[in-house]
């Protein structure tokens, strides 16, 4: 068969497919031959990193959302084609019954350590993982947390799902308007103690040196008081909250107990009552989505970075 010059032409103009590629998740490499078509979500932070990238075509739900936490107006528009599948972590059975071909989970993130849902259990179903940066802390050792984690999973989605420009244009973007706004702020003359406050009375869940607030708080000018907790999110006493003195108190807004809740805990237990942050009432509410890793750190950092020199 002779074909025609303008298909000659045409077939030389096409681009050479992009696939199979390997990227790199936490202490695997996974390739991919082909981009996934029935991928699933889990959390708010990583379907929100799907939806940056366009990728809801490519998706058959998204779970571990309403078990914990809201949709807010952005990102329910954004799925309101997808069901949710399971309102907290999904069970194998769920990621089978949808006809998976993809899960962008993390450690904690939808999946657990000797759980019945890791890329080892999936992987007999063809149900290929990515797992978030952040959590990769869980199952291996790697640097503290930085922007970096998030952009490497915005990298790593694009590579996975043939949407590299897209990946590299967001990031490049996003490290832009980062380093313009960091670039023109009042310079602090020491970076103000901050503490990250989740949830917990008798004990507090709050975030250490490997998760996404240290980052944000670096960024914004401040320290991370837990900077030493070799953990990402993990429970500890009071005690050494109470001895570190933050200036700042960073709530993380989700679940059953609100973010005024959790200031009225704060300012209502005597022994907090010397606490810097508490006596000057100087607490930041930052919703779940902007303290996990996802598009909305960048928000996030500007929101810190004003409260943190306010006066």
């Amino acid at each position: 068969m002779r074909l025609t010059l303008a298909a000659i032409l045409l077939t030389a103009a096409a681009p050479a497919l992009a696939h199979p590629v390997t990227v790199q998740s936490c202490n695997r490499e996974v390739t991919f031959d082909a981009p996934p078509s029935a991928a699933i979500s889990n959390d708010v932070n990583l379907t929100e990193m799907m939806l940056a990238l366009g990728l809801t075509d490519r998706m058959v739900g998204y779970t571990g959302v309403s078990g914990w936490k809201t949709l807010d107006e952005t990102l329910r528009e954004g799925v309101e084609e997808l069901p949710e599948l399971s309102a907290q972590y999904p069970s194998r059975e769920v990621l089978i019954g949808a006809g998976a071909d993809f899960f962008f989970a993390g450690w904690n993130y939808g999946m657990r350590v000797g759980g019945e849902v890791t890329p080892e259990t999936l992987a007999p179903y063809g149900i290929k993982v990515y797992e978030l940066t952040e959590s990769c802390i869980h199952i291996m050792q790697k640097d503290k947390a930085s922007m970096e984690d998030m952009y490497a999973d915005i990298l790593n989605l694009g590579t996975i799902f043939g949407e590299s420009d897209r990946a590299e244009a967001l990031v490049a973007g996003w490290r832009t308007e980062l380093a313009d706004y960091v670039a023109g702020l009042t310079p602090l003359p020491t970076p103000p103690r901050v503490f990250v406050y989740d949830s917990g009375e008798d004990a507090v869940f709050t975030a250490g040196r490997y998760a996404m607030p240290t980052a944000l708080i670096e960024a914004a000018g401040g320290v991370n008081i837990m900077d030493d907790l070799e953990k990402s999110w993990a429970e500890i006493g009071w005690e050494p909250v109470i001895e570190r003195d933050p200036e700042v108190v960073v709530i993380v807004n989700y679940g059953d107990v609100t973010a005024e809740q959790k200031i009225a805990f704060m300012k209502g237990n005597p022994a907090f009552a010397e606490i810097d942050a508490v006596r000057n009432d100087r607490f930041i509410v930052l919703q779940y989505v902007e303290a996990t890793p996802g598009p909305r750190n960048i928000a996030a950092v500007r929101t810190l970075a004003e409260t943190l020199r306010a006066e």
